[in-house]
């Protein structure tokens, strides 16, 4: 019988863009359309963007012919996808899968862009290895259980992306199957990714999602130049499945490949925290604006989200009621929902003015998270949440079950290019985003890779 990892190799491999269902394919560009705007401002706003870039050019990789989204000059291929891999998840903005419980974009189309640029390939082929990338990524997630693995201290955005990031370059580089499956084997030694930022806020969590990126890149080139790696990566008995999660299901990660496509259940978010605060920021901006409450007459706020959703956002409720950093405020739900009740939205700009806002803070020690069975009953299928907020005018109540950005609940393209604008806006004019926003919605028919992403920056920047 054939192993997991050589049938997840041979789809990667055999994957043929003008063979993608339309629909899947129309999405992938969705996705990373969504995914641009979000590299573009962190490459000038994230506060960790920065000492990256500076990192980058004392180990001399600023030199090369790679995009670095919202910068003007060329990079080595491995430092454009760390870079932009890091820029992809350091606003937290980023597309979800709430089943598989992780970030895929972010990982995988940094490294599928820069093998992209070495390669020339079309946007067509570009959309297609990213699929590819998705598809693999959250079988693997499926496969560990994601619960057990954060559980576990790992984070499967990276565990997992290094090996969608992998394939996703080695299907541009023109790897086969044989090729793919030794590149699984090298990343295997890749795959890492801590939760132990969430104890202070630290930056890590952006940099092993760039660096699964760029690992991923490198292991799909040394399989390209013959360098051969273990061929059971997943199954085997020092495999990552059976080191990552005590209870691993390796079936999960092939069940239904090609026939059922998990790129259709990628979610985008329209708020940039983390994704279990969404469902609840949804019902608080409902009752807020359906009931005139303003902040002075709020008494107490109870949020209700599933047992996983509070282990990120919820606990321990001393750290989450007193949020010092981005980081901080991105896995609070008490401090987003304080947000969303003074502004009746969250945006990026809004972290820096409400993190040291008093008022803010006071009503975020109002706020509590517990865990709701409704939410838990219908977790990882919906990543659902209720809110109950008592006022002086009295209680109002409500549970969404599909936030907003949820397969079931999709942004439009109009939505897309306000959240793309809403991103860029500070960086680009208005007719240079139209232009960009038209280049990558087009991307499908770009004949080279580049021509799409060549506008992110303004000429002469």
């Amino acid at each position: 019988m054939t192993g997991i990892t050589e049938q997840l190799a041979d789809f990667a491999a055999g994957l043929n863009p003008a063979k993608l269902p339309e629909e899947v394919s129309a999405r992938a560009a969705l996705l990373i359309f969504d995914l641009t705007g979000i590299m573009v401002r962190a490459r000038h706003d994230a506060e960790s963007t920065p000492s990256l870039i500076r990192a980058v050019e004392r180990l001399g990789m600023h030199h090369g012919e790679c995009r670095v989204l919202g910068d003007n000059r060329g990079y080595s291929p491995t430092a454009a996808a760390l870079i932009n891999g890091t820029l992809a998840h350091s606003l937290d903005f980023d597309d979800t899968h709430a089943a598989a419980s992780l970030h895929s974009s972010a990982p995988i189309l940094p490294a599928a862009l820069a093998a992209a640029e070495m390669t020339k390939a079309s946007g067509r082929d570009l959309i297609a290895a990213c699929v590819a990338g998705y598809e693999i990524q959250v079988r693997l997630s499926y496969a560990l259980n994601p619960s057990d693995h954060y559980d576990r201290g790992f984070h499967p955005t990276a565990t997992c992306g290094v090996f969608g990031a992998a394939a996703a370059a080695g299907k541009l580089l023109g790897l086969d199957a044989a090729g793919i499956v030794s590149a699984f084997g090298i990343a295997l030694s890749q795959a890492a990714g801590s939760m132990q930022f969430l104890a202070d806020g630290a930056w890590t969590k952006r940099s092993h999602v760039g660096q699964a990126a760029a690992n991923g890149l490198i292991c799909a080139t040394l399989a390209a130049e013959g360098f051969r790696g273990p061929k059971e990566a997943f199954e085997g008995n020092w495999g990552f499945l059976k080191g990552y999660s005590p209870q691993p299901e390796p079936e999960r990660a092939v069940e239904n490949l090609g026939e059922k496509w998990e790129t259709m259940e990628l979610a985008v978010k329209p708020y940039p925290s983390c994704r279990y605060s969404h469902a609840p920021l949804d019902g608080l901006i409902a009752l807020r604006q359906a009931h005139q409450i303003t902040p002075e007459e709020i008494q107490s706020v109870e949020v209700g989200v599933s047992s996983t959703g509070h282990k990120l956002i919820g606990a321990p409720e001393e750290l989450k009621t007193n949020p010092v950093s981005v980081v901080d405020g991105q896995f609070s739900m008490p401090f987003c929902a304080a947000v969303v009740l003074s502004e009746g939205n969250l945006v990026w700009d809004d972290y820096p003015t409400h993190l040291k806002n008093s008022s803010t803070l006071d009503l975020c020690r109002k706020v509590r998270t517990l865990v709701d069975e409704r939410a838990e009953s219908v977790f990882p299928r919906e990543m659902s949440g209720s809110v109950n907020l008592k006022t002086s005018r009295g209680d109002f109540q409500t549970f969404i079950e599909v936030p907003k950005g949820e397969p079931g609940n999709f942004m439009s393209e109009e939505e897309f290019r306000n959240k793309f604008d809403g991103l860029c806006q500070p960086y680009l004019n208005e007719n240079r985003r139209e232009e960009f926003s038209d280049s990558l919605l087009g991307l499908e028919k770009a004949e080279e890779v580049a021509s799409g992403f060549s506008m992110s920056t303004m000429e002469g920047n």
